[in-house]
This record gives C-alpha cells, structure tokens and sequence, in this order.
C-alpha cells in the first residue's frame, strides 16, 4: 500500500523541491556560499513571490538523505527556505539536526506561523508581509517578542506606501534594538536606488539589501 502524505510527515519526512549550492543571496550573510534546502508547500500566497514552483510537487525525503546531500557539498552554511518551510513539522528536527552537524543554519520564514520551537542556534529570518504582499493579515506578531540578536526581520517593500508602513512598524516595537533589520525592494515593482533614499533620508537604522543572485543569475531556480 503506498505511503500518504500524513504517513510520511509523521514518519519524520519532508517533501523537498531542491536541495542545491549557491551564494547567499540575501540577509546579513549575503554573498557567503551555501547550501539551501527548499522545502514544498505554502500556506500563502504573496503578490511578489518568486518560488511558487515550490508550492507544489517536490520529492518526500528521509532527514538522513537531506543531510547527506547537505555534507557533499562541504559548506559551513545552510539555509532551510520554501515556500514555507515551517507548515511542515518535521522541519523543526531538521533545523535541530543541521545544528548538532555543525552548521551555521539560517531559516527562511513568512512570520504566519510560531517560531517558538526552532532552536535557538538557527538564526531565524523572519518575513514582515508587508501591505503590497496582499498578505499583511497573515503576519503573527506575537512572533516579534521571540526574536534575539541572532535573528533578522525582512520586509520586501512594493511602494511607498509599504516603506510607511515598514518603517512605522520597525519604530513601534524598536526592531533595530532587537535584531537585524532588513529592507528589500520587490523584484520589478520598487525602484533600489529609491528605497536607498528614502531610508537615508529618515536615517533609519535598517540594512538596504539586493537580491544578490538576481542580479547574478536572474530567476533560475536553483540559484
């Protein structure tokens, strides 16, 4: 009989849609080699997303397999992504796991879902929807009181008025004293050199990233 979904994830699997070697090409580690492991599946559906190829398919994989193929490579770094990678819950042992090898781990997430179970060795990188995303509802802000120094929040900023909101957001919980704060212009909608200026002009105490491998290798998957 074959094996379902629910049997697999209960059985400690993941569905993967790629496991590859690259450059980081964002967050405070940008330009470091890394390995990604991009997990299946979604819960939302944000206007600007580059990865919805992740939203469905990929290949259900024992966690012995994943880090084998991570080992191969020989990289201090590994980034955990999706899609979402936390609405599977077997990602929280992975994340464990990649720690206990060795691993400097980063995991990309959306900030729907509760980060309280991650290991705090994994440098969580948690991303703000902002409202362009047309997903700003989706944002669990209980996460914020969760974040460490270890930890980075993104916001992918659309338009002005989503810079408005960002930056309203980054004064009233005081993000930069609490961790990183990364502000990123969406792909083919908010103009770089821009968004620069306006955060110089309001001197706010956040990091202006570009999507590296964009400008390296455009959208290829797997880049």
């Amino acid at each position: 009989m074959p094996t379902t979904d629910t049997q697999a994830a209960a059985a400690g699997r993941l569905r993967i849609t790629e496991i590859f070697y690259s450059l980081q090409g964002e967050s405070a580690t940008a330009g470091l080699p890394t390995v990604f492991i991009r997990l299946t599946g979604c819960p939302l559906r944000c206007g600007y997303c580059d990865t919805t190829y992740a939203f469905q398919g990929g290949e259900w994989m024992e966690q012995d397999e994943i880090l084998a193929q991570v080992t191969s490579w020989q990289a201090l770094y590994v980034t955990v992504t999706g899609g979402e990678p936390l609405a599977q819950k077997p990602c929280i042992q992975l994340l464990h796991s990649l720690c206990d090898a060795g691993y400097n781990v980063s995991l990309e997430t959306s900030g729907a879902l509760d980060i309280a179970r991650v290991d705090p060795r994994v440098c969580r990188v948690m991303d703000l929807k902002t409202p362009g995303s047309g997903e700003l509802e989706r944002n669990r802000m209980e996460n914020i009181a969760l974040l460490t120094p270890h930890d980075q929040v993104k916001f992918v900023i659309c338009s002005r008025e989503d810079y408005r909101w960002a930056r309203a957001i980054v004064r009233e919980y005081q993000l930069d004293s609490v961790c990183g704060v990364l502000f990123s212009p969406a792909h083919g909608q908010q103009d770089a050199t821009e968004l620069a200026d306006w955060i110089l002009e309001d001197r706010l105490p956040v990091r202006l990233q570009i999507q590296l491998h964009k400008i390296l290798w455009g959208n290829e998957p797997g880049r």
